[in-house]
Formats: structure tokens, sequence, C-alpha cells
């Protein structure tokens, strides 16, 4: 580009004679050229850092939304990094987990020292309930159980030891840490005597033979008619079925039962009285009513010789 300052003249002389005249005029014309600024000194290349590309994240900020830095434009040197910050709902559902993990182990660990431990083993057996057995007959049954951890000890399994013992109906079974076992035994109950031989065979209303004894005196329980070959038969089940509806101090004044049919069934009192019962039909309602009408006192001008509870609404004495 052509430069716009304006040249300068000055005018010289040449040296001559004494007159104002007498010398040749020059001319010259010179224009000043500016210097060319000094370089500065360059410095030293510094290496490049590779560049970084930023997102932030969906978090809680400071209200004035979030930002996120744009990424550096490819080819430059470097790997571009994006990081993503973990989200809290995460992070806590991992926490809870391996909390839960823990948990769960430190539980595993307790439970199988407790069920595998010799410290929780059975050492002692105490049994109720029984009044037909023993309760060391109950214990010597139970015997495979000693030495075995409490927790492993099943109701089924105290049950299945005690099956070869009829007189059992039901058992439960209970911890007493840390080596004890209680036994509750609940016994089938003997409603009457059936006469088998010389002896006489306690029986239940299924018709299982309990004990046997051979002075029916000594127990207080009616005496089925009709021997050890009734039992199983249907009139032997509807009298059985009778007896076993029966309160207890009712039962015991009984002497003997018979039934000609399903639907006629006969007790007998100790004192001769009898009792017209008829079907097994209302049982718990004709056995109130029965126990009803022996309380009442007795009239010694008109003594009662039949109860009749057939109809138990409409119960006849005579």
């Amino acid at each position: 580009m052509a430069s716009t300052r304006r040249p300068t003249y000055t005018s010289t002389g040449r040296s001559g004679g004494g007159g104002g005249g007498g010398g040749d005029d020059v001319i010259s014309a010179s224009r000043s050229v500016p210097e060319p600024a000094p370089e500065k000194p360059q410095k030293p290349n510094k290496p490049r850092q590779p560049a970084k590309a930023v997102i932030r994240g969906f978090g809680r900020g400071n209200g004035k939304g979030n930002k996120a830095e744009a990424p550096a434009p490819s080819g430059t040197a470097g790997a571009n990094v994006v990081a993503f910050p973990e989200p809290k709902g995460k992070r806590r559902k991992r926490n809870l987990l391996t909390a839960a993990g823990i948990l769960v182990a430190v539980v595993a660990g307790l439970l199988a020292t407790a069920i595998f431990s010799p410290v929780l083993a059975v050492h002692t057996i105490s049994v109720s309930g029984t009044r037909l057995l023993t309760p060391a007959q109950v214990q010597a049954a139970l015997e495979p159980l000693q030495g075995k951890p409490l927790p492993q000890v099943t109701d089924e399994e105290v049950a299945r030891l005690l099956e070869p013992l009829v007189q059992v109906k039901s058992v439960s079974a209970q911890a007493r840490p840390p080596s004890g076992l209680a036994v509750a035994v609940r016994e089938r109950v003997p409603v009457a005597l059936v006469k088998q031989g010389e002896q006489y065979q306690l029986v239940d209303v299924d018709g299982v033979q309990l004990a046997a004894t051979a002075d029916p005196a000594s127990v207080s329980l009616p005496v089925i008619d009709g021997g050890a070959g009734t039992i199983g038969q249907d009139l032997f089940r509807a009298t059985a079925a009778v007896l076993g509806a029966l309160p207890a101090d009712v039962l015991a004044k009984l002497s003997n039962a018979s039934a000609q049919s399903v639907d006629a069934v006969e007790l007998k009192l100790v004192d001769g009285q009898t009792i017209i019962w008829g079907n097994a039909g209302e049982r718990e309602l004709k056995a109130k009513v029965l126990a009803a009408l022996l309380k009442v006192p007795a009239d010694p001008k008109n003594p009662v010789r039949v109860y009749d509870v057939s109809v138990p609404r409409h119960p006849v004495t005579r």
C-alpha cells in the first residue's frame, strides 16, 4: 500500500563568490521511512492440554438452571471425557441391598448355629396329660429324641414316635431351652367296658381298646352288652356315640348299655333305672336333659323307674 506521508523539501547552496545569487540552488526530496517495529521474542510453545467436555447432570442446582459445557471439537488432542453423576436413588438402592445382604447372612448364621448347635440338644423330656399311661412310658417312646437339637424337633416327629401307644389321641411338643422338651399328651377317653374272655377291655367311642381289667367294678364305666364281637358294628358305634356324649358324672352312674337297633339305644343305671335314649341324634341336647332329670330329688312315694329322653324337648319319666 502507498504511503500517505508527503515528501519534504530542503534547499542547499554551493560555496562560491560573495554575491548572494551567485550559486545554483539544488533541490532534493527525501521521505522518512518508518523503522520496522522490533520483533517481540516468541514464547516457547506449551503443550496443549486435552480438551474436556463436561455435561452436568440434572441434580439439585442453585436455582439458576443447569449448564452444559460444549464438547471440544473433533480432532483435538486427547480424549473427550463425559462424567455423569450417579443418581441418588440408585445409590440409596445399592446401599439398601448391601445392608439387606449383610443382615440375611447374619441371620442365616444365627439360625444355622441354633439348628445344629449341640448346646440346644434335648436332654430332659417332661410329660403331662397322662392318665391311662405313665410319664415313663411316654419318655421311653421318645428316647430317640435325646441329643437332637431342639429346633429340629417337630410335633409330627413326636406323634410318629408315640403311634405305638394307642392311648395317645394327639400330642404337642414345646421347646424349653436350653435342653428341655415339654410334651403334652391328649389321651383317648374310655367310655365303656367290653367283655373279652375273663377280662374287660376299656374302649373309646371309636372302639379302640385302651386297657384291660379283670374287675369291672373297679372302673366306673358301663358294660356294652354283646362282648368283643360287637366292636366295629353299627350297634356298637351307635351305643359308643351315646356314651361319648354323656358327662363324666352321669357316665359313672351307668351299669351297662345295649341297643336292639341303631334307633333303640338303652342305658341302665347302677340302681336299676332305665334310660330310653333312642337314636344317636341330638346327643348333646339329650345328655343335658338327662343330667337335669337325674338331679331332681327322688320321691319315695313315686320312684322313677324310666327316663325317656328319646324326644329331648318333651322328656318323660315314669
